[in-house]
């Protein structure tokens, strides 16, 4: 400020006193107005290049002044640097922060004090069809209709959850949302949504075991009960005492093979999946399943009426890898099951295969009634059973399959079924080729 004082009092002296060299006092006069006149045009004209240049500032060409202006140029082109990078984080941040709600596993939607959608990410779009852009400032009442939310929106009940039908939400595919509100800022929400379906299905699925463990055991007991009772009150004979007693042999061999299954599934589900091992012997293990199937069938269809065909195919050419047990098991579920529901006179086939990629492949085929369509996806599932009073009569626990079931994934297989109602019913065990051996082969050595 003192040098633009005095770079103007220079002037107007040198300008003054060459008015007054030129015409006198009057000259010197007119010398200093002019020269107060050109420093204010110099002056002005500087501004306005300022002020052209704040109405679109370059900040990588800021206008080359001298003097104040320059000096204003200058603190004005740092500051809005500095408000540009401090601009320039906070963008930053707030993108990694919507990158990291969109990378939620839930769905999130931020709603304005009116409801209107401010932004949502995928999971939310999936879950409730909304679309990011077009849906914007939409009020989430107009596109989640269900009056169970419209509700809990009008309620203010921030913090609890509502339980809503996802979109896609089908008797035989359900799919079930929990939705959450949660205040934040100034009258603005923040709904968070859930998946939970799987945990519904589990929940349901908890309830469906214990009380079919609860019916399936309180049959037989109430059945032994009676028989006991029976026995300690009236006079008996020896034939009906035997017969009495026969009967509660039946039903307590029927406790105790619920029981086993039980058990057997426990010990699955509980134990890591088998390794290598030594190599299952198919033709000891065939062997055994077709004894059992046998006897199976000659008790349920006794040959001097209408005995049912048994084909065991010859044991492959291989062997396999893993838990013989859990194999002879799975193998024995599926043949007993075959028995326990073809009719008396119906054929049962049961052969091994390799398949074309090296897979192993076990089918069990019957002439059987059949399975509808609806029911093929929940075959597996603990306790259901396409005819509940065929299944009783059959005396199946309702386990057998999901045994097989989890020993398939244990080995790193599957359990495939395939069946036309009326005509019969294809339950295949498949397994990888890194469980298929030939005949005679030694798993790999261990590595120290």
């Amino acid at each position: 400020m003192f040098i633009r004082v005095v770079v103007y009092v220079l002037a107007q002296a040198l300008i003054g006193l060459l008015g007054w060299l030129w015409l006198g006092w009057p000259g010197a006069a007119v010398g200093l107005a002019l020269g107060s006149i050109a420093v204010l045009v110099a002056d002005a004209l500087r501004g306005r290049r300022f002020v052209q240049w704040l109405r679109e500032p370059d900040l990588n060409a800021p206008p080359a002044l001298r003097g104040l202006w320059g000096e204003a140029a200058y603190r004005v082109t740092r500051a809005l640097r500095g408000e540009r990078e401090r601009t320039r984080e906070s963008a930053q941040r707030l993108e990694d922060f919507l990158a990291a709600i969109q990378a939620s596993p839930n769905g999130v939607i931020l709603l304005d004090p009116q409801g209107r959608i401010e932004w949502c990410n995928d999971i939310a779009s999936r879950h409730f069809g909304i679309d990011p852009r077009r849906d914007v400032l939409q009020h989430i009442g107009n596109l989640v209709r269900e009056p169970a939310f419209a509700a809990y929106l009008a309620g203010r009940h921030e913090g609890e959850a509502v339980t809503l039908l996802g979109r896609g939400h089908t008797p035989a595919h359900p799919v079930r949302l929990s939705v959450r509100l949660h205040p934040y800022g100034a009258g603005h929400r923040l709904m968070l949504s859930q998946d939970v379906t799987a945990l519904a299905q589990a929940d349901a699925m908890r309830r469906d075991f214990v009380a079919n463990v609860s019916h399936e055991l309180r049959t037989p007991l109430t059945v032994l009960a009676g028989f006991v009772e029976t026995l300690q009150s009236l006079p008996l004979t020896e034939a009906e005492r035997a017969s009495y007693l026969a009967l509660m042999a039946a039903q307590s061999a029927r406790m105790q093979a619920l029981i086993n299954d039980l058990l057997t599934l426990s010990r699955l589900e509980g134990s890591p999946p088998p390794g290598g091992g030594e190599p299952v012997d198919l033709r000891a293990l065939m062997a055994q399943c077709e004894a059992e199937a046998r006897g199976l069938s000659n008790l349920l269809h006794p040959p001097e009426g209408r005995p049912q065909q048994l084909r065991f195919a010859e044991p492959p050419g291989f062997a396999l890898a893993g838990a013989a047990s859990e194999l002879r098991s799975a193998i024995s579920n599926l043949v007993n099951n075959a028995v326990r529901y073809t009719p008396a006179g119906g054929r049962i086939e049961v052969a091994w295969e390799r398949l074309p990629d090296g897979r192993a492949r076990l089918a069990v085929t019957d002439t059987g009634p059949g399975i509808s369509p609806e029911h093929l996806p929940r075959l597996g599932e603990r306790f259901y059973r396409v005819d509940r009073s065929r299944a009783r009569e059959s005396g199946g626990t309702g386990l057998g399959l999901a045994i097989a079931k989890h020993v398939a994934q244990r080995h790193g297989g599957e359990l495939q079924v395939s069946s036309t109602l009326g005509k019969g019913s294809c339950f295949t065990l498949v397994l990888p080729e890194q469980r298929v051996r030939a005949a005679g082969e030694q798993p790999p050595a261990a590595v120290a």
